[in-house]
């Protein structure tokens, strides 16, 4: 369940001797497949079946009790927030069934496995780990940490977050790198900070200073 957030990037060369490289999960290394399927398919089906209700319906319901919440408060992440309050009993079933939908982005293994020789390698994401492992089952282990600010830290990715992040890294915020689709979550916020921050904008507006894909990363970082 995540929004991207577009408008114009300035342009800002990087900063420090770059130690961590720091990803987002959802729409930076694995497509929206998994996570949609989860929220928006398997969710209001099974809601359908413990309601006795066409999955039509059941949509509508979900759907408007997602926008209800909104995007800005952590429950809106929080998968085992939703199955309490609809009374779905235990997200595991669920998440399981739809890991036929689980797909990276074509360049994302090649790009960590590059990377990974160079950099120390983290996620920094607000999804909950009950999702976030399964995202990362075959990637994981390029990673040094796994960070879920709503798990971890029970907040949204804010720049707090961030800082939280380097103190345990014991890295200064300059020397890292977060590359994420969000622009409030991935570039604005950790922006602030003094993260090298840089947005991933898949859709092909090529806005200043952001990158289409992962490919695009290697090229700016520092020699």
């Amino acid at each position: 369940m995540s929004h991207i957030n577009q408008g114009p990037v300035e342009s800002e060369s990087l900063r420090g001797c770059i130690k961590v490289i720091s990803f987002d999960a959802e729409g930076t290394l694995v497509t929206p497949d998994f996570t949609h399927t989860v929220w928006h398919e398997a969710i209001p089906a099974f809601y359908a079946q413990k309601n006795g209700i066409e999955l039509a319906q059941a949509k509508r319901v979900v759907a408007m009790e997602y926008d209800k919440i909104g995007d800005q408060r952590i429950e809106w992440y929080d998968i085992n927030y939703w199955f309490g309050y609809l009374h779905l009993g235990t997200p595991e079933p669920v998440i399981k069934s739809c890991q036929d939908k689980l797909c990276y982005y074509p360049e994302v293994v090649e790009i960590l496995s590059l990377l990974g020789s160079q950099y120390k390698l983290i996620v920094a994401s607000g999804t909950p780990l009950e999702l976030l492992h399964h995202l990362l089952q075959d990637i994981e282990t390029y990673f040094t940490y796994v960070f879920s600010s709503s798990s971890h830290y029970k907040q949204l990715k804010t720049p707090d977050f961030y800082l939280q992040v380097c103190r345990e890294m014991n890295v200064e915020p300059n020397e890292v790198v977060h590359v994420g689709d969000n622009w409030q979550f991935d570039f604005l916020n950790p922006k602030q900070i003094g993260i090298n921050a840089f947005y991933l904008d898949r859709t092909g507006n090529n806005h200043q200073e952001s990158l289409a894909d992962l490919t695009q990363l290697k090229p700016r970082l520092p020699a």
